[in-house]
Formats: structure tokens, C-alpha cells, sequence
């Protein structure tokens, strides 16, 4: 008799659980940079150049991500589990900056091969007009991470050294792929099923809807890039306050993470996502041109902070059940090309987002990126309306 599958609650959970676990692991290294350098004996640009090219990888992930249409999602969400354990394992037993390097490349290469993979699975077996919830649920694991695992990663480091939560979150992982191999069902394509690199991406590329919803993508994430790289600055040379602002920006931002996304579970549904995704990039847009009055105290500038990330967070996750209805035939490979759209978009208004801040258009200033950010988010409304439909 063959072995009956758990409830896709129950898979739910454990996928939250596990992508908590590599978001965990990709979100300790920026708040522990200078411990991390110290521990390694190099200097912190040093340390950085390892976390720009690791950056730099998220362009890949539409052939990462492709890997689950050819595969299956199974294999995939297990392969990748497994190579982020063993990548984080590298750390645990060989402390260099030559390993840590090594092990972030491949351990983001995982998490582009599992977030893909968790979505399409979603996709394949929740119907659509639930798929906002359960995809909500799942990114929990992004607000998760840095509400409970970067803080985890913050006391064992105090009391094992820099290491120590690369060891832990490494056995965490290998058992998240261990049970993810018991309670997944089995669901690779048959040998005359499987979906090549190309023809995967000939589908979502001939989708008219599927490369706006890239574009959408790719928008709104420049928005939020010239603010989010430019925000501690904004706090420090506003109010004086380096290490406060910022400890307590970075609480608020991880609060409007969770908030945004118990708001897509609540809501995305019910308001189909093409309009909650409308409804959260007119309200950021909104949210940018208010930051400059809002900014002229501190507690102000950091609620204005908190309605920038939660209206974002709100119409980034609203995003995924969408697009994941675009190309059924080639799912996981148009969430990962999804993916690839927002590390391009945060890699533009990274580089953009300093110049502005720095002075010429609009004086500089917090103004020039917020005006900047908005109309960013104006041209993304544009493309979403016009050309993406559910």
C-alpha cells in the first residue's frame, strides 16, 4: 500500500521552515559583517566584495530556478537543501575567507533553486483563488529569518564564536531536506515530459503578460533600492542618532516585513492580486512623496519608514501568486526569471540611488529619491494595468 502524503498544511509549515532557514543564513551576514571580518582577520571591503558577488549571482537565478521545471519540484527543493547545508558545512570546518566566499556563492545559489521551486509546487496544487494565502504563509520565512534567526545567529555567535550559527544552520538545513524527502510526494516529469532550459524560457518569454509582470518587477524593486540604500544616511545625518535610528529602523523594517505579508494572506485573495498588487504600489508611491514631511522627526521618519516597507512588502508578495498563473506550463522558471527582475532592479537603484542622494536633481537629498521612487512606481502601475491580466 503505498505511503499517503501529508496535508499540504503540514508541507506548508515545513516549507516555511526550511526557506526560513536559508533566509536566516543569507540575512546574518549584514548585521554581523565586522564580527564576521574580525573573525577572519581581513578588512570589512574585503568581506563586502564577497557579499557583492554573491549579490551579483540573483541575475542567474532564471537558470537556477528553471532546474525545478526539469526535474520536478521535489528533487529540486531536496537538492538545493542539501547544497545549502553542505555550503554552510565548508564555514563550520575551514573558518577562511576563501570558504566563506565559497560558501556563500553556493548557498545562494540553494535558496535560488529552493524559493522557485516551494512557489511552483504551491502553484501546481493550491488553487488560485487560495494561492495568495498559502504563498503569504510561505514568505513568512523572509520576516521570519530576521525576527528570529538573525537574532539566533546574534547569540550563538556571542557565545561560540563567528561560526557557530553557519554549523547550526547547516544541520538545520540537511534535516530540512531529509523530511522535505519524506513528505513531499514524488512528481518528476517522465523522461518525455521534461521541460528543457529552452523551451521553458521560449514559454514565459512569449507570454506578453508574463515579461510585464518582469517589468513590474523589476520597477518596483528600483524603487525600493533608492530609498532602502540611502535610508541610514538619511537617519544618521538627519537626527545624530547612528546606532539607535538605525538598530530601531531595522526592528521597524522586520515588523512591516511580517505585517505586509499577513496582509496579502488576509487580502490578496479576497481583492484578486492583480488589484492588491495596484493597491500596494499606488499606496507606496504615496508613502514616497509623504517621507520628506513625515522625516522631520524621528518618530515620524521611522513610521514613514514603516508604511514604505509594508506597502512594498505588500505588493512584492501579492506579486508571486500572480505571475505564478501566467505560464502554468513553465511555473517555477517564471518565478525565478521574477526573482532575476527584483536582484536587477535592487542592483539599479543601488547604483542610482547614491547620486541622486548625493545632489543634482531636486537638491539631493532624501527628496530626490523619494520623487524618484515614485515614479518608478507610477511607470510600474502603468505596465501592471495595461498589460498584466489574471
Amino acid at each position: 500500500m503505498p505511503r499517503r502524503s501529508p496535508s499540504l498544511p503540514l508541507q506548508l509549515l515545513v516549507f516555511t521552515t526550511a526557506r526560513m532557514i536559508i533566509n536566516s543564513g543569507y540575512r546574518m551576514v549584514y548585521p554581523f559583517l565586522p564580527v564576521i571580518a574580525r573573525g577572519l582577520g581581513v578588512s570589512l571591503s574585503d568581506l563586502a566584495l564577497a557579499v557583492t558577488a554573491r549579490s551579483s549571482l540573483g541575475l542567474a537565478s532564471p537558470f537556477l530556478g528553471s532546474f525545478a521545471d526539469s526535474v520536478g519540484r521535489r528533487r529540486a527543493m531536496v537538492f538545493g537543501l542539501l547544497l545549502f547545508g553542505g555550503s554552510l558545512l565548508i564555514v563550520g570546518v575551514w573558518p577562511t575567507l576563501p570558504a566563506l566566499f565559497v560558501s556563500l556563492i553556493l548557498s545562494a545559489t540553494a535558496k535560488m533553486i529552493v524559493d522557485p521551486a516551494v512557489g511552483a509546487y504551491l502553484g501546481d496544487r493550491v488553487p488560485y483563488s487560495r494561492r495568495g494565502l498559502a504563498m503569504a504563509l510561505s514568505e513568512v520565512s523572509w520576516s521570519g529569518a530576521f525576527l528570529l534567526g538573525v537574532p539566533l545567529a546574534g547569540w550563538l555567535i556571542a557565545r561560540a564564536g563567528w561560526n557557530s550559527p553557519f554549523i547550526l544552520f547547516a544541520l538545520f538545513g540537511l534535516g530540512s531536506a531529509a523530511l522535505l524527502g519524506r513528505i513531499v510526494p514524488s512528481d518528476a516529469p517522465a523522461p518525455h515530459e521534461q521541460s528543457p532550459l529552452r523551451e521553458s524560457f521560449r514559454l514565459a518569454l512569449r507570454s506578453r503578460a508574463a515579461l510585464a509582470g518582469l517589468a513590474v518587477g523589476l520597477l518596483i524593486s528600483i524603487s525600493n533600492e533608492l530609498v532602502n540604500i540611502v535610508f541610514g544616511a538619511w537617519l544618521e545625518g538627519g537626527f545624530g542618532l547612528q546606532v539607535a535610528a538605525l538598530g530601531a529602523a531595522s526592528a521597524v523594517i522586520g515588523v512591516a516585513e511580517l505585517s505586509g505579508e499577513g496582509l496579502v494572506a488576509g487580502l490578496s485573495d479576497r481583492l484578486g492580486k492583480r488589484r492588491a498588487v495596484a493597491l500596494g504600489i499606488a499606496a507606496n508611491a504615496a508613502v514616497c512623496l509623504a517621507l520628506e514631511a513625515l522625516g522631520r522627526s524621528l518618530p515620524g521618519a521611522l513610521v514613514g519608514l514603516f508604511l514604505f516597507y509594508i506597502t512594498f512588502e505588500f505588493a512584492l508578495v501579492s506579486l508571486i501568486p500572480l505571475m505564478s498563473e501566467l505560464v502554468p506550463a513553465a511555473r517555477a522558471t517564471t518565478l525565478a526569471a521574477s526573482s532575476g527582475s527584483h536582484s536587477a532592479g535592487r542592483a539599479l537603484g543601488a547604483l542610482a540611488g547614491p547620486v541622486l542622494f548625493a545632489g543634482g536633481l531636486l537638491g539631493g537629498g532624501l527628496m530626490a529619491n523619494a520623487v524618484a521612487a515614485a515614479a518608478f512606481d507610477g511607470l510600474a502601475l502603468i505596465v501592471l494595468l495595461a498589460w498584466v491580466h489574471e
